[in-house]
C-alpha cells in the first residue's frame, strides 16, 4: 500500500471535471469514477501476491471522512492477517428482499415519482419470490433465469424491465461490498447469449388512437359523470401525462391566469411545466372545485388518495376502446398538431413538456412560449368538440396570418 495518505480533498472529489478511473487517497483507498460520473469508494490490498478489492459505498452517501475511517479499519484487519471482505460479510449481508429495501431507500432523493418507486417494488417483489430470502452473495445466473423465464416470452416488456431492475439491485449490493464478481443479471455478453429474443411490440410505443377518432371518443367520454371521465377529459385537453393529472393539487391551479403549474418534482424531466387552461378545462376544474374534499383534484375511492392509475384505462375498456392506452392521447395530439395545423414544431413539443434543441439553444430560449401554446391548446379544444373534420386550422402568430 502507498505510504502517503489523504491525497484527495473534498473539493477535488466534488468536481465534475474529475476524469473517469480510480483516484488514490493513499493507504489502499480509491475513489472510482465511472464514465457517466457516478462515484464510489474501493479499498484495495494484496494477499498472497494477489490483488483484492472491496466496495465501500457510493459517494456522497459515504463521505471522504467516512471512507477514510473505513479504510483505516480495513488496514488494521489486513495487518492482522484477516480478510476485510470476509469480515464485512459477517456483519449483516442482506437477503435479496432486504437489499431491495435498502436500494429503494437510497433512490429516494433521485426518484421524485412515488408511482415509479411503487412499480420497482411491485416487480421486484411479485416476480422475485424465488430469490427473496436468498443472501445477495449467493444469487447466480440460474436464480435470475428462474425468475425471468416464466414471463420472458409472455410478458416481454415487464421481463425486460425486471431484468434491468435486478441488475441494478445486485450492482448496488456489489458497491456495498456484499457480493463480488460478474452481475448474473447482466444482458450483453451474458443473458443475451442464453435467453431467446423476446417478442417486441409492433408499434414500439404506447398504442395511440388515431387523432381523427379522438373527437368521437371525447363525445362519449363527456356523456359520463364518473371521476375517471373528468380526469381523462382533462388529460386529453392538456396533453398531459397520467401521473401529472392524477397527482394534481388545487394549489397548482391559477384560476386568475388560467394556468396549471406542475412543479418540477412531479415532472418526468425534472422541470416546472406551465399548462395553459382552455375554457373546457377550466369548467372541469370549477365543477370539481365546488365539491372539493382536500388538496387533490381527482380524488379516488379512498379518503385523501388520488384516483387509481388504472381508473382511466378501465373506463376506456368499458367504452369499448380497450386496444388504446391513456398515454397514447399525447401521440394523437402530436400527430394532429403536425398534420392539421401550422403551429411550429417547437410549440407542439413544448406543449408536451419535451426539451427542444441542444443545451445552448435552450439556454438562450428562456421563455416557455405560454401565449403561443395557449393558442395551440385552444385550437385542440375546438377540434375535440368538432366531428374530426379535415379542415386546416388557421392561426394568427407573431402578427401575421399563417396557414
Amino acid at each position: 500500500m502507498a505510504r502517503t495518505l489523504q491525497k484527495l480533498t473534498d473539493v477535488s472529489i466534488k468536481s465534475s471535471k474529475l476524469p473517469p478511473g480510480r483516484h488514490s487517497d493513499g493507504g489502499g483507498l480509491y475513489l472510482n469514477v465511472t464514465p457517466n460520473g457516478t462515484k464510489s469508494w474501493v479499498f484495495m490490498w494484496a494477499r498472497d501476491g494477489k490483488r483484492r478489492e472491496m466496495g465501500m459505498g457510493a459517494y456522497p452517501e459515504v463521505s471522504l471522512a467516512k471512507a477514510r475511517a473505513k479504510a483505516s479499519d480495513c488496514r488494521e484487519v489486513v495487518a492482522e492477517g484477516r480478510d476485510p471482505i470476509a469480515e464485512k460479510a459477517k456483519e449483516a449481508e442482506p437477503t435479496f428482499s432486504e437489499c431491495v429495501d435498502k436500494f429503494l431507500a437510497s433512490m429516494d432523493v433521485q426518484w421524485r415519482n412515488e408511482k415509479h418507486r411503487g412499480q420497482w417494488r411491485m416487480t421486484l417483489t411479485e416476480y422475485c419470490r424465488a430469490i427473496q430470502s436468498r443472501k445477495v452473495s449467493t444469487i447466480g445466473t440460474d436464480d435470475v433465469l428462474k425468475v425471468l423465464k416464466p414471463i420472458w416470452m409472455t410478458k416481454s416488456e415487464t421481463a425486460s424491465r425486471l431484468r434491468g431492475r435486478i441488475e441494478r439491485v445486485l450492482d448496488y449490493a456489489k458497491v456495498k461490498g456484499w457480493r463480488s464478481g460478474e452481475n448474473p443479471a447482466l444482458w450483453r455478453g451474458h443473458l443475451k447469449s442464453i435467453l431467446p429474443p423476446r417478442q417486441k411490440l409492433t408499434r414500439g410505443h404506447h398504442a395511440a388512437m388515431a387523432f381523427e377518432a379522438v373527437p368521437g371518443f371525447v363525445a362519449e367520454l363527456r356523456a359520463s359523470d364518473a371521476m375517471a371521465a373528468r380526469a381523462l377529459d382533462f388529460l386529453i385537453l392538456t396533453a398531459a401525462r397520467s401521473g401529472e393529472v392524477l397527482g394534481a393539487t388545487w394549489k397548482e391551479i391559477d384560476f386568475q391566469h388560467r394556468v396549471w403549474v406542475v412543479p418540477k418534482e412531479r415532472m418526468k424531466a425534472g422541470r416546472e411545466h406551465r399548462v395553459p387552461l382552455t375554457d373546457t378545462a377550466v369548467r372541469i376544474l370549477e365543477s370539481l372545485h365546488a365539491i372539493r374534499a382536500g388538496e387533490l383534484i381527482f380524488l379516488g375511492q379512498k379518503k385523501d388518495k388520488p384516483l387509481s392509475g388504472m381508473a382511466m384505462a378501465m373506463l376506456m375498456r368499458r367504452l369499448k376502446f380497450a386496444p388504446y392506452t391513456v398515454h397514447g392521447f399525447r401521440s394523437a395530439f402530436r400527430d394532429w398538431a403536425g398534420d392539421r395545423t401550422s403551429f411550429p414544431r417547437e410549440i407542439a413539443e413544448a406543449a408536451l413538456a419535451h426539451a427542444v434543441g441542444d443545451e445552448t439553444e435552450r439556454a438562450y430560449r428562456r421563455s416557455d412560449a405560454l401565449a403561443k401554446r395557449r393558442k395551440l391548446m385552444e385550437a385542440w379544444e375546438r377540434y375535440l368538440a368538432s366531428s374530426g373534420s379535415k379542415s386546416i386550422e388557421i392561426v394568427q402568430l407573431a402578427g401575421r396570418r399563417r396557414q
